[in-house]
């Protein structure tokens, strides 16, 4: 079978794959690109694991065909960060406890950026509503949706 070269931007820099026609997102971001970050849990898009973005939506990369996303701009966990500095998102994590296993931490990071992006100053209901398409079995809900809200709050005394 043919491979299909795809042109797309990842955390900001421009990549270059081929990949089969029904190859995912995430295979090719753990496989072939190298970045681990991005866990598989169940691919099926029920656990969000492999949340990423992409065009500026959250989706389960485990549901999107690799070859779909040329031209196309993705960020997943790795592109979080700023180099080895922290965000307050996932330093709040930490100081929470709100990871055990680490499965299903990249996903709910990536996805509570994303609604810390839409909303700064989301409720705890709110959160919750936002971050229901991320499972954990280890930690509960109750430290992330924590963690979250501190992070609002630490991101929005940086911007005053």
């Amino acid at each position: 079978m043919a491979k299909i070269r795809v042109e797309t931007t990842i955390n900001g820099e421009d990549v270059e794959f081929l990949c089969e026609g029904q190859q995912s997102l995430l295979q090719v971001l753990r496989g072939d690109l190298g970045l681990t970050g991005t866990k598989e849990g169940c691919t099926t898009g029920d656990c969000g694991a492999c949340s990423v973005i992409l065009d500026d939506k959250l989706v389960p990369s485990c549901l999107v065909l690799a070859a779909e996303t040329a031209g196309r701009t993705i960020k997943t966990i790795e592109g979080v960060a700023h180099g080895q500095t922290l965000t307050p998102l996932q330093q709040q994590f930490l100081e929470h406890g709100a990871l055990q296993c680490g499965i299903c931490t990249p996903g709910f990071i990536v996805a509570a950026e994303k609604l810390l992006e839409r909303n700064p100053d989301p409720t705890e209901a709110e959160a919750r509503y936002y971050l229901a398409g991320n499972l954990c079995r280890c930690t509960g809900y109750d430290k992330i949706i924590r963690a979250v809200l501190d992070a609002a709050a630490v991101m929005r005394e940086q911007r005053a």
